[in-house]
């Protein structure tokens, strides 16, 4: 990985880029990828092809453990779908979960079998970013 202010390679875990004293992803000069320089209003690496990464504000950054625990508990009326920005998918596991007054609960139980699923890939770290595309904080 390259550092995006400075264009110096840097471990991919790094935290700051010893060469520039700046967070790797939160320059617009260079491409992580292949470290070639880009046009700060880029999208896209015009040597490699690689969308260019982009600083995450902390703030913005939702809780996996609260997502995952939101899908566990109450995943079946699609808590953690929303907090996670994902509306149209949490309206649908809303419905479904709501439709079991109706049904006897046999929607309700799909709901609910549906959420547990999500909490636990939630967990996992199989759904690890939210509507946004933020990764989500440990």
């Amino acid at each position: 990985m390259y550092c995006r202010n400075c264009g110096k390679e840097v471990a991919e875990q790094a935290v700051m880029c010893v060469s520039c004293g700046v967070p790797p992803r939160s320059g617009k000069k260079f491409c992580q990828n292949c470290g070639a320089e880009t046009n700060p209003a880029a999208e896209m690496c015009t040597k490699c092809g690689v969308r260019l990464a982009t600083a995450v504000n902390p703030a913005e950054q939702k809780s996996k453990l609260a997502a995952g625990l939101l899908g566990i508990f109450l995943g079946w009326l699609g808590i953690h779908r929303f907090y996670l920005g994902y509306t149209s998918i949490a309206v649908a596991q809303l419905v479904l979960g709501l439709l079991g007054i109706v049904t006897c609960g046999i929607t309700s139980l799909a709901s609910w079998i549906w959420g547990i699923v999500d909490g636990i890939l939630i967990l996992t770290g199989r759904i690890s970013t939210d509507a946004k595309g933020i990764p989500l904080k440990e």
